[in-house]
């Protein structure tokens, strides 16, 4: 990582074929490293969002198919590599609360394989996925990194053990660590599950909007801003050892977005409240607002796309790809 830049450097990115991930190994090729995706293994040979790459991108990847609950799996992919980005995790807070073994083994497990190979193989940097739903509802705003800790969710849960393993093989083995702590990003390529997709395949297909609660507010940063962050974590010397998040500094209510999507649209969309889209009460993170100051300081990372302009990117990405989606289910 000569002078702070990826090129050359050999990268390992776990949960590749997710949304983010995806976006990473892009940028990542971008900047001249050479890239293993590490993507769950299936019977279909299916390498999830990665099969969005343009055929010379995917020929540039080394692609490894495994699961992130199997050691050894681990440890081959990590094999060799001098930063490893660890994304791989199952993410949906529905999800948890029905299958918390499932979302504990996988992100506390998967992260301690991750971990564990890393120090065995001696990479120069590791960079830990966490999110922001580790904070819970804002007790304070804007949040900054040491804001309280408090999960409302098996899958926040989970995280924050992720990432509190992270932190531990840093401070007793000198596992050179950043953890990288998006806020709500969203973008071309993500899952219905969240809530930009949820609104938009459904107004691409009719004005009536089925959502839980309207009030929530969320820090939403668009994906290529979040992977800039991501890429400067992994080069940075002053990282190591810090939680940076990574958020625009702005918040907006889902009852916001509806109106937003709905006027880049030309179309005003009608909202439908549905029960089963709600959270229970008390899972409910009620606000998210981040403080980027950290970012900014030792980043030098500022958000470049306005909500805006990456809404109206996002939406002509799923205008583009009419059939990728079940707008009539409820994906959790």
């Amino acid at each position: 990582m000569k002078h702070g830049k990826l090129s050359g450097a050999r990268v390992l990115i776990t949960g590749a074929g997710g949304f983010i991930g995806s976006h990473l190994c892009e940028a990542a090729l971008a900047h001249g490293a050479v890239v293993r995706a590490f993507v769950h293994y299936n019977s279909r040979n299916d390498w999830g969002l990665l099969e969005d790459l343009d055929r010379r991108q995917r020929k540039d990847i080394e692609v490894i198919s495994g699961d992130l609950r199997d050691a050894g799996a681990v440890r081959r992919a990590v094999r060799n590599c001098d930063v490893v980005f660890h994304l791989g995790a199952l993410i949906g807070i529905p999800y948890s609360y029905a299958n918390p073994e499932d979302v504990v083994a996988t992100n506390v497990l998967g992260t301690l394989n991750v971990l564990q190979a890393g120090l065995e193989a001696g990479i120069r940097r590791l960079v830990q996925t966490s999110t922001s739903e580790v904070y819970g509802t804002a007790q304070a705003v804007p949040m900054e990194e040491n804001h309280p800790l408090n999960p409302q969710s098996p899958y926040a849960a989970s995280k924050v053990g992720g990432d509190m393993l992270a932190m531990s093989y840093h401070r007793t083995y000198g596992l050179p660590v950043v953890i990288v702590r998006p806020f709500n990003a969203y973008g071309p390529r993500q899952s219905p599950r969240a809530v930009v997709p949820t609104i938009i395949t459904q107004a691409l297909a009719s004005n009536t909007i089925r959502l839980g609660r309207l009030d929530p507010r969320r820090d939403l940063t668009y994906v290529l801003d979040t992977v800039r962050g991501f890429l400067a974590a992994a080069a940075r010397p002053a990282c190591v050892g810090q939680t940076i998040q990574i958020g625009s500094a702005r918040e907006v209510s889902v009852s916001d977005l509806v109106t937003m999507i709905g006027a880049i649209l030309g179309q005003p969309l009608r909202v439908v409240g549905e029960s089963r889209r709600r959270r229970p009460k008390a899972s409910e993170v009620e606000r998210l607002l981040a403080s980027n100051r950290k970012a900014a300081d030792l980043l030098d990372w500022h958000p470049e796309v306005p909500l805006e302009r990456g809404l109206a990117e996002t939406i002509l990405w799923f205008q583009s790809h009419p059939d990728r989606y079940k707008h009539f289910l409820y994906n959790v």
